[in-house]
């Protein structure tokens, strides 16, 4: 059973993070990558209800076999939510790259291209003086269901403390399309791909074993499988928990017992 979010007390404190990202920066705005898919729909949906539509500009970055539904599904949000866009289509970027792409290779691709993706879009943020908002949720940091360096970076993330069951009740609460909101979530890498198939777990398991692993602490297989988790499901979350931990940090520095570099700095008069 997935809780309902207080939608109130999150719908303010993200706002007031992104306002006060923005103002920390002094830059113009924001800058998000529209897949189509309901993560940046979601992103994007905040931003502007932050910070204005004038202020969020979205990239749409294709390659040759993207769907087309989710190259509609984005220009749908686009056109709702009233910002200005640009289409990029990465295929000429990729294809020089790999000599072709086959079966073999769709993850290397796959991370070829949300790395492509992630660089223009810190490029176009350059262009006009904006940041890069983030669209990765709770879950997929939780997992390491990302590419290190690709749509795992950002300048400001507002929904990465938001699992994916309440990523979907915020963007149904917030009138998110529903062509987005109903559709299977896929990284689009290839055609049928989609995540719940891919990881082999249920969002809706997978954010209920996180929630008493991650959130709450049990760390017992019985009390988990007493709740009605399954075996396998709680064996999965946790191998990738464990072995994409390396995601949820900074690469590791060579310590030589320097202080620590401080986020922020103030000097006195």
């Amino acid at each position: 059973m997935t809780d309902k979010i207080d939608f109130q007390n999150t719908l303010k404190t993200i706002s007031r993070f992104l306002v006060g990202q923005l103002n920390l920066s002094s830059l113009s705005g924001y800058v998000v990558g529209l897949s189509g898919g309901i993560d940046s729909a979601l992103s994007a949906t905040l931003a502007v209800k932050a910070v204005g539509a004038e202020k969020v500009f979205g990239v749409l970055m294709p390659y040759k076999t993207s769907s087309e539904d989710s190259r509609s599904d984005a220009v749908k949000l686009v056109q709702q939510l009233g910002i200005d866009h640009r289409v990029v289509d990465i295929s000429p970027m990729i294809d020089a790259y790999f000599d072709g792409i086959d079966d073999t290779m769709r993850i290397r691709a796959g991370n070829k291209m949300a790395r492509e993706r992630m660089s223009i879009l810190f490029d176009i943020a350059h262009q006009k003086g904006c940041l890069v908002l983030g669209t990765g949720n709770r879950t997929e940091i939780c997992l390491g269901y990302t590419t290190l360096f690709g749509d795992s970076a950002c300048s400001a993330n507002p929904i990465g403390d938001l699992y994916k069951t309440e990523i979907r009740q915020l963007a149904v609460h917030l009138g998110v399309p529903e062509s987005i909101v109903t559709k299977a979530p896929s990284a689009d890498l290839w055609a049928d791909q989609t995540d719940e198939g891919e990881i082999g777990v249920t969002y809706d398991e997978i954010d209920g074993i996180l929630r008493r692993i991650v959130d709450e602490g049990e760390r017992s297989i019985a009390a988990l499988e007493k709740e009605g988790f399954g075996a396998v499901s709680i064996s999965r979350v946790v191998s990738f928990l464990n072995r994409n931990a390396f995601k949820r940090s900074l690469p590791p520095v060579a310590p030589l017992g320097r202080a620590a570099v401080p986020a922020y700095i103030e000097l006195e008069s």
